[in-house]
């Protein structure tokens, strides 16, 4: 799924918050680009959040923990994110620290998480990229 433009609105932010959907995220989720770094990667999670685009979110995942049931809640409203720091620890491994804001059932929420990233291939054969292993959450309420 990606975001829609209406005739003669002009460009469409993308939901991460960094700038227009079409340059950022947009050509991530319509596999035009893989992002470039783990925060990238990220982003691009957040907004396939945002969009309900559940296979940007498998595509994304490493194999080893990807849930075998996994589905977009289409009743969060996504309401922000913030990333708080993005670190590498070697070429392969980088971890990303950032909160999300959303409202379920009228209640506003905040998800504070510090996420895991590989740059491996997803399967043989296929060119090494950015993939979420996991994360540990800091807080949520």
């Amino acid at each position: 799924m990606t975001k829609k433009r209406q005739s003669g609105t002009g460009p469409v932010p993308c939901p991460c918050g960094n700038g227009d959907f079409d340059a950022c995220c947009g050509r991530f989720h319509r596999g035009e680009a893989l992002p470039p770094t783990a925060e990238a990667l990220m982003r691009s999670r957040y907004s396939a959040y945002v969009l309900g685009n559940e296979d940007w979110l498998r595509q994304t995942w490493h194999a080893s923990t990807c849930p075998g049931d996994l589905s977009v809640d289409r009743d969060t409203h996504w309401l922000g994110l913030t990333v708080k720091s993005h670190a590498q620890q070697d070429d392969l491994h980088a971890t990303v620290e950032f909160v999300a804001r959303y409202k379920l059932g009228g209640r506003a929420h905040r998800m504070h998480e510090l996420s895991r990233f590989v740059f491996e291939p997803r399967t043989a054969g296929e060119a090494a990229r950015w993939l979420y292993v996991d994360g540990d959450l800091r807080e949520q309420n």
